[in-house]
């Protein structure tokens, strides 16, 4: 009789076989979660602090059709986020200076107060996650998750062409 069930992965599994999407994905879930709890007192939810430091890492000036292609989500959803953030005080919008019709994101000084906040709780969080793990491993992590990130831009690119043809 088998030690596990036929849905279940083998005992002693090749690292090729193991669903590290899962696992990533899991970890992110966490990562985010953990997060989000750190930062109530501060009144930020998942998608107020995650447009801000998105936002920081595009860098200000950035069009509210970038962040949200940065954070992989529709317009509507940004917009109401957006909302919220510049009813808080904590961004605002200006006019593009050559295109009248575009929008770009700025933090208000407030906002800058509270990314400097932010950064300190995630640090914080960040610091927990890796209790335990040299910066060796981290470094190799990186280095890893790096190459399958490119490997799945270039399948995709491969993938997306191959559905062009004819």
């Amino acid at each position: 009789m088998s030690k596990h069930s036929p849905t279940s992965p083998p005992i002693n599994e090749s690292p090729r076989n193991r669903s590290f999407g899962l696992q990533i994905g899991h970890l992110h879930r966490l990562w985010r979660a953990s997060i989000t709890s750190v930062v109530q007192p501060l009144d930020m939810t998942e998608s107020r602090w995650t447009a801000m430091v998105h936002l920081s890492k595009l860098g200000e000036g950035c069009s509210p059709r970038a962040l949200a292609n940065e954070l992989a989500i529709e317009m509507p959803s940004l917009t109401r986020t957006l909302n919220q953030l510049q009813e808080h005080g904590l961004i605002e919008r200006r006019q593009h200076p050559s295109d009248k019709r575009s929008q770009c994101l700025w933090f208000t000084p407030k906002g800058r107060d509270r990314l400097t906040e932010l950064n300190h709780y995630i640090h914080a969080v960040r610091e927990a996650f890796y209790q335990g793990v040299t910066d060796e491993e981290l470094e190799a992590v990186s280095d890893t998750l790096t190459r399958m990130e490119n490997n799945a831009k270039r399948w995709l690119t491969h993938v997306d062409n191959e559905e062009d043809q004819p």
